[in-house]
């Protein structure tokens, strides 16, 4: 079975063609158990989610604030592994026929074989993969095979990066560019800021590829305000800390499923800018 890098370049030219921005929802595997994080993403995919990114915990996430942190720590501590990762893109995938990422830093990729996890991953029907750490200088082995398995390389870019280097970024990605509003880690923001719409408008720039802004929205206020800018919304830390402030599981995956309906109506609250 191929990937579904199609499946993610149709849902983002849909949500284009909606006049809004997609929502993508973020979430560790294995978090809090295996079949809590596949309940989870489900229910974010139920909520109003068009895409999720399913993250492969790790026990050094740099970009990961403490939110997020904490949730792969449990689901390290609870043993997951790679295949618990697969088989919760799998699950989701089949039972919503939306687009499912992994998010990994490198290390475990590099350890588990390249060709081995863009095999599996496209055989469990993901759409590609966000990779914060891989510089692009140093991806060629892995864009080889994730283009052979029909899966998105998606790169990360931040306020800092240069027009040339945008340039160099954009052009080796596919799926879409994944662009960080704020220097720093993950987590809930009071604000989005400009930033984000300047780092946006400088990336698209350099790409035809939609530009989805992450790190900092939590709630539809802020999913419509980077809406009205940016091709996708994506949200993590809000989701995860839903799901640690529940009482029980079951609340936490109702609370998921209640984030993203208002997260939701937030990226369609607003009319886009082009």
């Amino acid at each position: 079975m191929s990937g579904n890098i199609h499946l993610l370049s149709d849902t983002l030219e849909r949500t284009r063609a909606e006049g809004r921005a997609a929502l993508i929802a973020y979430l560790p595997a294995g978090f809090p158990t295996v079949d809590g994080g596949i309940e989870a993403v489900k229910a974010a995919f139920d909520g109003g989610a068009d895409i999720v990114e399913v993250g492969l915990p790790h026990s050094d996430p740099v970009l990961d604030g403490p939110v997020i942190q904490t949730a792969d720590d449990i689901a390290l501590r609870g043993g997951v592994k790679i295949a618990d990762v697969m088989r919760t893109v799998r699950e989701a995938h089949r039972a919503t026929g939306k687009p499912v990422l992994v998010m990994t830093y490198w290390n475990p990729i590099d350890r588990y074989g390249v060709e081995r996890f863009t095999a599996e991953l496209a055989e469990a029907g993901g759409a590609g993969c966000i990779l914060p750490d891989l510089p692009v200088q140093e991806s060629a082995v892995w864009r080889e095979h994730a283009e052979k398995h029909g899966l998105a390389t998606v790169f990360v870019v931040a306020p800092s990066s240069k027009d040339e280097r945008l340039a160099t970024i954009t052009r080796a990605g596919s799926g879409f560019v994944y662009a960080a509003s704020l220097m720093g880690v993950t987590g809930t923001r009071e604000s989005v800021g400009e930033q984000a719409a300047d780092l946006v408008r400088r990336t698209r720039a350099t790409s035809e590829l939609p530009v989805c802004v992450g790190l900092g929205v939590s709630n539809a206020e802020q999913a419509a305000e980077v809406a009205s800018f940016a091709d996708g919304v994506i949200v993590g830390s809000a989701f995860v800390k839903r799901m640690l402030d529940a009482d029980d599981h079951a609340a936490g995956v109702a609370a998921v499923r209640e984030l993203a309906g208002e997260l939701a109506r937030g990226v369609r609250r607003s009319a886009k800018v082009s």
